[in-house]
């Protein structure tokens, strides 16, 4: 049995209030405190109004009031989330962002006009990918210098035209913060994921368990409590018919069945312990005890086969033997273990009833817990009558586990 690391019922769930959803926006990255970059945007809004000039109602003072308030909202509109702006609409804003902070740094005669050019290049690394960043990242830089090179403005003296060519330079940095961002966002995904999927496999491995351990009730309690009633009941009637030599026999073969079912208890808890069985040996052993001797056949090199192995084994073999004493009483039994290279086969023939079967159903839970026993091990099993040879009328079931 594999040991299941228990998962609490409270990790099973993200925190309240963690929205993980596909509809989800990004998680902040570690390294960017949305603080930090609405200080420093306000900063250099702030710092444009107290230096850029002109700045009026009027005539040039209102083309660059008008030209700063293209930049601030430019520059403002980088705090708004990716998941709320398509990338079409991010390059088309910043696009125009760039050429009014080109434009506000030929209008302006003074002040830090420039600033804008420098952050917002610095954003499109950033929100862009790193082609269209690039090239964008040029054309601010072309703008700003062919403004101050060909003297577009009143602003040209204050600053070289080789300046404007380093506006674009920010880019640079924005593309890295973007690499990293999604570095480590794609680990914080991978994370999660996994996290998600050890959940996922910690559940299936207790459900397994589980119905692993079900099986194990029904084999151990099911099969020894109903031989006991039905000993028992028959010890009952024998008595009140005066026939206390039966009524004693049965007695003693409830009994038995008691100490029968004190063995099968011990097996689940090796089973359970992950004990080492001897699958001859404690086969041997089932047979005897349930009043089959010498019906054994071993064909093969007999081999230690793993514990699981064992003990899937030992539970066909006395759901089978179980099987033939309920509906075909008397029948003669043969049970024969293969050992193959590849693969380890478990057959169990009964022989058509000789005495009267008892009327009844049985919980339907036997075959169906073969073939679950079958299938975790990857193996095959089949269940049916017997149409020819010997055994002819008969019932057979045959497993087959690889390995």
């Amino acid at each position: 049995m594999e040991y299941v690391r228990p998962v609490p019922a409270d990790h099973s769930a993200p925190p309240p209030g963690k929205d993980t959803g596909p509809g989800a926006g990004p998680r902040p990255v570690p390294g960017q405190d949305p603080r930090v970059q609405w200080v420093l945007t306000l900063a250099v809004i702030a710092v444009g109004v107290l230096t850029i000039r002109p700045m009026g109602l009027s005539g040039r003072g209102l083309a660059v009031a008008v030209l700063f308030v293209v930049n601030a909202v430019a520059l403002l509109a980088r705090r708004l989330p990716e998941h709320k702006v398509s990338p079409r609409l991010a390059l088309g804003w910043l696009t125009l962002g760039l050429v009014a902070a080109a434009a506000l740094i030929g209008v302006s005669s003074s002040g830090t006009a420039y600033l804008f050019a420098f952050f917002l290049a610095g954003h499109i690394g950033y929100r862009l990918e790193t082609r269209p960043a690039l090239v964008l990242a040029g054309l601010c830089s072309l703008l700003c210098a062919a403004v101050l090179f060909f003297r577009l403005g009143p602003g040209h003296d204050q600053l070289p035209w080789m300046f404007g060519l380093t506006t674009g330079t920010p880019v640079l940095i924005g593309i890295v913060n973007r690499t990293q961002r999604r570095a480590v966002r794609a680990a914080i995904e991978a994370a999660e994921s996994a996290e998600r999927a050890a959940r996922a496999e910690a559940r299936t491995a207790v459900l397994t368990e589980r119905g692993r351990i079900a099986r194990d009730v029904h084999d151990v309690l099911a099969h020894s409590l109903a031989g006991i009633n039905m000993q028992l009941e028959l010890a009952d009637a024998l008595i009140d018919t005066g026939d206390l030599a039966k009524a004693r026999e049965a007695h003693d073969k409830a009994h038995g069945l008691v100490k029968e079912s004190l063995k099968q208890a011990q097996w689940t808890v090796h089973a359970l312990r992950e004990d080492a069985l001897p699958l001859l040996e404690s086969l041997t052993a089932l047979l005897e005890s349930s009043g089959h001797r010498d019906v054994l056949t071993v064909t093969g090199t007999v081999r230690e086969v793993p514990a699981r192995v064992t003990q899937n084994l030992l539970r066909i073999a006395q759901e089978a033997l179980t099987n033939a004493a309920r509906h075909a009483p008397g029948g003669a039994v043969d049970v024969e273990l293969t050992f193959a290279a590849a693969s380890t086969t478990l057959s169990i023939r009964n022989r058509p009833a000789t005495r009267a079967v008892t009327a009844g159903l049985g919980s339907g839970m036997g075959l169906i817990g073969m073939r679950e026993r079958v299938a975790l091990l990857g193996g095959t099993v089949g269940a049916g009558p017997v149409t020819e040879g010997p055994h002819q009328g008969g019932w057979q079931v045959e497993a087959v586990i690889p390995g």
